[in-house]
């Protein structure tokens, strides 16, 4: 046995990836969450199981495992990342400092002759691993030069899709069949956790960034262009031509800066995209384009998937029409269920066309992508005026 690993995030990525592989790692897994029916729902099953659905997907069976509620069991959870082997989170970048308290408490009361705590965030965010160890760094101030060996911090670049689930699924998971898990080999040594099916590799930068301008930007610039005229699956989107040829267009773009950044090839890019766009085009996951627009704000921020890109390129002289494009989907994402999506259709109404282009992509009015950002955010302010 592996020993133990402690996971932030019950949900469905928690589950079905991340909880998934490290159990076929032989870690008995302890998962921390502040959902109370979920945390109960996990802890009155002995197994789950992880349905993968497409092209060779099977049935994955996982045990050995238990659920903590961090709100209201705090001194368990702690006591079990004292003397946990791993933690990992999948709980979205923004949840990260919530989480730094109680590893930090965890790490105050580890034994200072035990290997130290490998910690590593699983979070689709460019490095959020370092995110989360400065939280825990800001959290313990002074006392942190004092424990701090007793702790090693390794980035990841993850990769699997995980829909919205079906109804009565109970604490079971459908996911695709194809994933993937890139960790930064340098900061665990001689001894990287057992984790089957992750790969550990010495620069973590082209995993990341391949990984959120080519599945991230294209999920989300499938799932606008979809919600723009009424399609609900993310497979349906894909299906029709103008949208499929639009998504495409995007991915050239991005692939275009990933090969000037990092090198990479371009025929083993141009493979990757087909990966991908064949991924997103699989009936078989009932994935919405409501569910991965989502939260349009956060996406359309200076660091995310298309701003981030956008911006490089355009820095670098590339084309960003599609990409631009892309962000003008965006701004038509209308979904009164997400507060996110009501907010945006309230600045965009209430805020001129600079103001709002400055203040959510982060972008200074200078820079060579802002005029082509602020004129899709005026075509769209005409819209709803």
């Amino acid at each position: 046995m592996a020993g133990t690993a402690v996971h932030f995030g019950a949900g469905n990525i928690g589950r079905g990836f991340v909880g998934l592989l490290l159990h076929e790692g032989g870690y008995d897994l302890v998962f921390s969450d502040v959902a109370a029916p979920l945390v109960d729902a996990i802890n009155a099953v002995d197994e789950y199981t992880v349905h993968e659905v497409g092209d060779g997907g099977t049935d994955k069976v996982v045990t050995g495992f238990r659920a903590i509620n961090s709100q209201t069991d705090t001194a368990a959870l702690i006591e079990q990342i004292a003397g946990a082997d791993v933690v990992t989170t999948a709980v979205g970048p923004t949840i990260l400092r919530f989480v730094a308290p109680h590893i930090l408490a965890g790490l105050v009361l580890r034994d200072p002759s035990s290997p130290p705590l490998q910690v590593m965030a699983c979070e689709n965010a460019i490095g959020a691993t370092d995110l989360l160890r400065d939280a825990i760094r800001d959290e313990a101030g002074d006392a942190w030069d004092a424990i701090a060996a007793r702790a090693v911090f390794a980035n990841t670049a993850v990769d699997r899709i995980v829909p919205a689930q079906p109804a009565g699924a109970g604490v079971d998971v459908t996911v695709e069949p194809f994933f993937e898990w890139a960790i930064e080999r340098a900061p665990f040594g001689d001894a990287p956790p057992n984790i089957p099916g992750a790969h550990f590799v010495d620069d973590l930068a082209p995993f990341i960034e391949r990984k959120l301008f080519t599945v991230n930007t294209g999920h989300a610039t499938t799932a606008y262009l979809g919600a723009r005229v009424g399609i609900e699956k993310i497979s349906d989107a894909l299906a029709e031509p103008s949208i499929a040829a639009q998504v495409a267009a995007t991915l050239e773009e991005t692939s275009a800066l990933l090969e000037a950044v990092h090198g990479l090839d371009a025929a083993e890019l141009a493979e990757y995209r087909a990966t991908i766009l064949h991924r997103f085009a699989n009936p078989a996951l009932p994935d919405t384009t409501l569910r991965v627009g989502r939260q349009p704000l956060r996406k359309l921020s200076r660091n995310e998937r298309f701003v981030g890109p956008a911006a490089a390129a355009a820095e670098r002289g590339l084309s960003t029409t599609a990409l631009v494009a892309a962000m003008g989907a965006a701004l038509e994402f209308d979904a009164p269920d997400d507060e996110q999506s009501v907010e945006l259709q309230r600045r965009l109404r209430e805020e001129d066309a600079a103001s709002f282009t400055a203040s959510v992509t982060g972008l200074e009015a200078d820079h060579p992508l802002f005029a082509a950002v602020e004129e899709v955010v005026r075509a769209r302010q005409a819209d709803v005026s």
